[in-house]
């Protein structure tokens, strides 16, 4: 508290040069030994490629693959096309998360997609991003997360009704995210061994499922597999929004890149965690969709709101119970790997002045980024309002891709404008060209499909460029607001007991 009673005695105005000195004292006392390599008060290096592995395997196996293969199959029509569509988009994830690995060690800066727009196309394409991550990328993609995580957990307790209550789901839902927001504010090595834990227990769930449905095809029953392509919807806008669904399960393969500054070694351990781990989800979600369509019908997987409870209540007999348990297990992991990666996007968006600079403070004892956390719990429980999941994935797909779009294109343009840029990781010019044209597909074709949700993605998207003229690029801001920001972080520095990162000369 000494620290704190130094920058209480000051005007707002003098708040931030203090803190700065403060911080120093503090990485000069020896409080919280840092990694090394480093100095200074900042967060630590303290995600080896383990840790990296089990971020990407743990927030990529979440929701959606209990989620999306009701999607997927109502889009793509038939058996056969939606193993297609999960086989492609395994293989695509992969052919980005490469891409990302390339633009990860070129850019080694925590913020992903933020940071390579922003280094490519300036700082009004890099805030639209920020800002769409703000208002629905990060905070719906967590909703939906928890949304399953309540569905499953509650199924048990609600066996005769086709679903959960949904003001039941919801509030467990808000639950989950207070409690994992808690844990991510207190402990950084919390936070990771719980994403380990969790993540173990969502692999078994899975194999569980990948055995049973192996044991099910090898005693002959292949009835469902006798004309794979009937009933496929060829229709390309069709195909595009199972894709989406599809996608939308792979979804965190590049969440890593937004933590590369706590990542130990990032330019070893960023493409080799990215090189496990997407392997090996892109198998495992290949034979659980294998499995659930060889064991439920196409009409029974559509009228399904929880497909592995379906599955298990078919397989499994008297552990029926553990299909629920484990999936909640599963989704607990994504959504705290969730919460851990997105929040270290507005503190990065805010250290670089995209947002209110209160986002890029850091606790004093724990080096997390406490009113980043925070403030992302809150967006994602006001998500809350709505339980569709299947609107909620949509918009997050088309704004993901959209900016994803945005980021290979950046390296793309970095390739022709800087060939000589240090390069640790240089993948084949081929991957991000394919990976570009795959998205740009993804971006234009749902508009006709699903023109309303788009339209309203869209409208999101632009309102982000008043906010950026009159809140980031006018440089005469009226004193009110100036005044109001100020008493904003210093109530802020406070509560949290943070101040902001010193920065190195």
């Amino acid at each position: 508290m000494a620290t704190l009673k130094d920058v209480s005695g000051a005007s707002p105005a003098e708040i931030l040069p203090l803190a700065a000195v403060s911080a120093k004292n503090i990485s000069e006392s020896g409080t919280e030994a840092d990694d090394s390599s480093d100095s200074g008060f900042k967060l630590k290096k303290e995600l080896g490629m383990m840790d990296g592995v089990g971020i990407i395997v743990g927030i990529i196996i979440g929701s959606g693959i209990f989620v999306s293969p009701k999607g997927v199959l109502e889009y793509s029509g038939s058996v056969g096309a939606a193993l297609l569509v999960w086989a492609v988009s395994g293989v695509l994830s992969m052919v980005g998360a490469l891409c990302y690995a390339e633009l990860g060690t070129m850019i080694p800066k925590s913020g992903g997609d933020y940071a390579y727009i922003h280094e490519a196309f300036g700082a009004l394409p890099a805030f639209l991003y920020l800002w769409v991550a703000l208002v629905i990328i990060m905070p719906t993609g967590n909703t939906v997360i928890a949304l399953t995580f309540a569905n499953y957990i509650l199924q048990p307790l609600f066996p005769n009704c086709e679903q959960p209550p949904d003001v039941a789901v919801r509030l467990i839902a808000a639950a989950v995210i207070f409690f994992l927001t808690w844990v991510n504010c207190t402990n950084v090595k919390w936070a990771t061994k719980v994403q380990d834990v969790f993540t173990a227990a969502k692999v078994l769930a899975l194999v569980i499922i990948i055995v049973a449905g192996g044991y099910h095809l090898a005693t002959g029953n292949l009835e469902n597999y006798q004309k794979p392509f009937d009933n496929t919807n060829w229709d390309l806008a069709a195909f595009a929004t199972a894709f989406y669904q599809g996608l939308f399960s792979f979804a965190g393969w590049n969440y890593l890149n937004f933590v590369v500054e706590e990542l130990k070694n990032p330019y070893r351990n960023l493409p080799r965690a990215i090189m496990i781990s997407m392997p090996l989800v892109t198998i495992v979600y290949f034979l659980a969709n294998v499995a659930y369509l060889a064991v439920l019908t196409r009409s029974e997987i559509l009228s399904s709101s929880a497909v592995a409870v379906s599955f298990g209540n078919r397989m499994l007999g008297v552990m029926t119970w553990t299909m629920p348990f484990f999936v909640a297990c599963s989704t607990f992991g994504s959504l705290n790997g969730g919460i851990f990666a997105s929040s270290r996007l507005f503190f990065v968006g805010a250290r670089q002045g995209h947002l209110p600079q209160i986002l890029a403070l850091i606790n004093i004892k724990n080096y997390t980024p406490v009113p980043s956390l925070v403030f992302l719990g809150i967006m994602t429980v006001f998500m809350l309002i709505t339980s569709d999941m299947q609107a909620l994935i949509n918009y997050i797909s088309f704004t993901e891709a959209l900016f994803i779009l945005m980021s290979i294109a950046a390296l793309l343009w970095l390739r022709i404008k800087e060939p000589n840029r240090h390069r640790p990781i240089k993948v084949w010019i081929g991957f991000p060209i394919l990976f570009f044209i795959i998205c740009l597909f993804l971006v234009v074709l749902p508009i006709v499909q699903r023109p309303i949700e788009l339209g309203v993605a869209i409208g999101i998207i632009s309102i982000g460029i008043p906010v950026y003229y009159f809140a980031i690029y006018r440089e005469e801001k009226s004193k009110w607001f100036m005044k109001f920001m100020d008493k904003a972080f210093y109530v802020s520095q406070m509560l949290c007991i943070s101040l902001p990162e010193e920065k190195q000369d």
